[in-house]
């Protein structure tokens, strides 16, 4: 798989991100100068968590017959403090379905198991970023 940012118009933030097949946009809100013409890239980090909770939950009512039928993740960020290092993200999770305690409380620790809430909290990760050779264009 391989993400690519390109720069829509030279006049302004809009890029298009170009994952395999499937193409969204990012622009920066109009305090930032931007156009608000599309969710930002933090906008983006936040849906990634809330989408892999509602994939991963459903995906384990799927595999264990619970009678989940539907899942709701709501993420809100604050990033008052984003300049120190701290970036809290709060996440309310709403379980659909006839479900009993046991399997509400269940599925919400799954939840907290998700491949990404993983990687956000607790993997070392290294990015590396290369300037490409040759591209010459004005």
């Amino acid at each position: 798989m391989t993400v690519t940012v390109n720069t829509v118009s030279h006049d302004s933030f809009r890029h298009s991100i170009k994952i395999d097949e499937h193409e969204v946009f990012t622009d920066l809100p109009k305090t930032m100068g931007g156009e608000s013409s599309a969710p930002s890239p933090h906008d983006y980090f936040d849906a990634a968590l809330g989408a892999c909770k509602a994939l991963t939950v459903k995906l384990y009512a799927q595999k264990k017959d619970i009678p989940l039928t539907g899942v709701t993740v709501e993420v809100k960020h604050d990033a008052s403090e984003e300049q120190q290092g701290k970036y809290a993200l709060h996440v309310k999770l709403t379980l659909k379905g006839v479900l009993t305690d046991a399997q509400r409380e269940e599925l919400h620790r799954v939840a907290d198991k998700c491949p990404v809430h993983k990687l956000m909290t607790t993997a070392e990760i290294t990015i590396e970023t290369h300037l490409s050779e040759g591209a010459f264009s004005q």
